[in-house]
């Protein structure tokens, strides 16, 4: 029995000595963080980084942005200043280079026009010459017949020259019926394609019905109106005669002819096979050669129509013999601006 409670008060004191020794463990041992706590702490940290960062991000963008804004103002600056001194060079170049440069270029260009065409002319001249000499045949004179020819009890009436055109008053009317109307871009060659104004007719009435195809006229102000009344000539005796006429063109300048090609090539439609010396038209410098051609188409049978520009001052007087011509009259403020003195 002594042994028994002997091992049980053993037993008790061995457990008081683990329990103090536990106690004392747990007190020793360094107490940890609450998880809480430490959370808390971790996500206050990155809000602060965020508004720490928003903060410089917003500096540095509003520093970009005075930048810009400094960048396009001097941009605007410097437009400005160069379109100023656009408008300042515009305005030189109109006053002072373009005008001239643009007639010199008109010129030049009329010139080129004229010289092909001279040469494809002279081409086609050479290669129709006949190398072989024809026989020369003489016939009798009229004048040396003896015929006694009996005179006319009725004296020869002589018609007026102003009735030249009447037999072909209504087609010629109808013709400028025509002329008043809407431009036929797409009409056939040697058609008049463009309109003619009402001060236009008058004139050609008064040339054909007054004139007889023979005089002056004043000009219409520039060679491009003058031109355009004689493609309308040139329309109605293409109406009369068919190829049975042939126009020749005086002007004493290159440039000037070039003109008068283009303008009627525009207003009846040709080409440039049509300008040559077998052809339609025939453009002359000086009219020695178009008096020449002239005679030529008469004794052939043919009608000459010879047109003089404005700017010839003097007309030969031999012109006047041909049945058919027309002078345009140019005023002295024309004369001079086309010499150059004004």
């Amino acid at each position: 029995m002594e042994s028994e409670e002997n091992l049980f008060k053993e037993k008790q004191n061995s457990e008081k000595n683990i329990s103090v020794e536990n106690s004392s463990l747990l007190k020793n041992t360094p107490q940890k963080p609450l998880e809480n706590d430490t959370k808390s702490q971790n996500t206050s940290n990155p809000e602060n980084n965020r508004k720490i960062s928003n903060s410089q991000t917003k500096s540095l963008i509003d520093l970009a942005l005075k930048d810009l804004q400094l960048s396009r103002e001097q941009l605007e600056k410097e437009l400005k200043e160069l379109s100023k001194k656009k408008e300042q060079i515009n305005i030189e170049l109109k006053s002072s280079f373009t005008g001239q440069s643009d007639a010199i270029a008109r010129k030049v260009k009329g010139f080129q026009e004229y010289l092909t065409g001279a040469l494809q002319d002279l081409a086609q001249s050479a290669e129709q010459l006949e190398l072989v000499v024809p026989p020369v045949i003489v016939k009798p004179s009229p004048l040396d017949e003896n015929k006694k020819t009996e005179p006319s009890k009725e004296p020869e009436v002589i018609p007026a020259v102003s009735d030249t055109f009447k037999p072909d008053e209504s087609l010629i009317r109808r013709c400028f019926s025509q002329f008043l109307e809407q431009p036929d871009f797409y009409a056939e060659p040697w058609k008049l394609r463009r309109s003619l104004e009402s001060i236009d007719i008058e004139m050609l009435e008064d040339w054909f019905f007054s004139m007889g195809g023979r005089g002056a006229q004043p000009s219409r102000g520039s060679r491009s109106k003058n031109a355009l009344v004689a493609a309308g000539i040139i329309a109605i005796l293409g109406e009369l005669y068919g190829e049975q006429f042939q126009t020749l063109v005086l002007a004493s300048q290159p440039e000037r002819l070039g003109e008068w090609r283009r303008c009627l090539q525009d207003s009846l439609g040709l080409n440039r096979e049509d300008f040559g010396p077998n052809s339609g038209i025939v453009l002359f410098e000086r009219s020695d050669g178009l008096i020449e051609r002239a005679d030529r188409l008469e004794e052939r049978g043919e009608l000459p129509l010879i047109i003089i520009d404005a700017a010839e001052i003097n007309v030969e007087i031999p012109i006047l013999q041909f049945p058919i011509w027309l002078a345009f009259a140019g005023s002295p403020n024309e004369i001079y601006e086309e010499d150059g003195l004004i």
